[in-house]
């Protein structure tokens, strides 16, 4: 992992206060910090804003940080530091523009240190610088929610299949032997055979026993209905 560190504020002096708890929701104020008193301070260091960005073993993402350090002006060493995360870890005192309050962090330990500029117009820079910072980071975040809300939409933009049936489509499903009816038996057939089927039936006459039967019978049925057996009857 490869880091590149960029310096975004330096000051050479600042003077540093303990800072008493709150008494009240209003903010922090420097007179409470006794800041007209040389005893009070605890130590006067070097300020730096530096912006670390590291990026991954593969090159793909970047992880940007910035810290508030105070530093041994004379030899650089690390006195205090301050991960600035958003507004909430510096805030500008309420009766002086020179002012601050920092959040440091020393591990699991955090504390809130005093901060004090000589110049109004090193305190006004800090203040930009920290502006910036800020202003940075919430494009970053702007960009991650747009990434995000594109994907989801990309999802939602996928173009849905039509599975309903078209004029003249059916549906046939067929689940086993499940929900089949079968045909009803024939009644004539069962009342005759007391339910058992039928043997197979004789095939169909001929022609010719058909016309033998009719010549065998012909002159009986035309007697039994009346009429004359003569082959031309009462038709002349």
């Amino acid at each position: 992992m490869e880091s590149i560190q960029r310096i975004l504020f330096i000051a050479p002096k600042v003077h540093i206060y303990a800072v008493p708890p709150l008494s009240s929701n209003s903010g922090y104020k420097a007179g409470d910090w006794k800041v007209d008193q040389e005893k009070s301070r605890i130590f006067t260091a070097r300020i730096r804003i530096v912006e670390t960005a590291t990026e991954d073993a593969d090159g793909k993402e970047e992880k940007v940080c910035t810290d508030v350090r105070l530093e041994d002006p004379k030899t650089g060493d690390l006195f205090a530091n301050c991960p600035y995360e958003g507004a909430h870890c510096v805030e500008q005192v309420i009766d002086s523009s020179r002012f601050f309050a920092l959040r440091v962090i020393d591990g699991p330990r955090k504390a809130m240190l005093g901060i004090g500029f000589e110049e109004r117009s090193e305190a006004f820079d800090f203040g930009v610088s920290l502006q910036e910072v800020r202003r940075h980071n919430d494009s970053i975040s702007a960009n991650e929610k747009a990434k995000k809300a594109g994907a989801l939409s990309g999802l939602s933009n996928v173009e849905a299949k039509d599975y309903s049936l078209k004029e003249g489509e059916t549906i046939n499903i067929t689940i086993g032997n499940k929900g089949r009816r079968r045909a009803p038996s024939s009644p004539s057939r069962n009342a005759a055979t007391g339910g058992f089927p039928l043997p197979f039936l004789p095939p169909p006459p001929s022609a010719e026993d058909v016309k033998r039967r009719q010549s065998q019978h012909g002159a009986e049925d035309f007697g039994k209905l009346g009429f004359d057996d003569d082959a031309f009857g009462d038709f002349v």
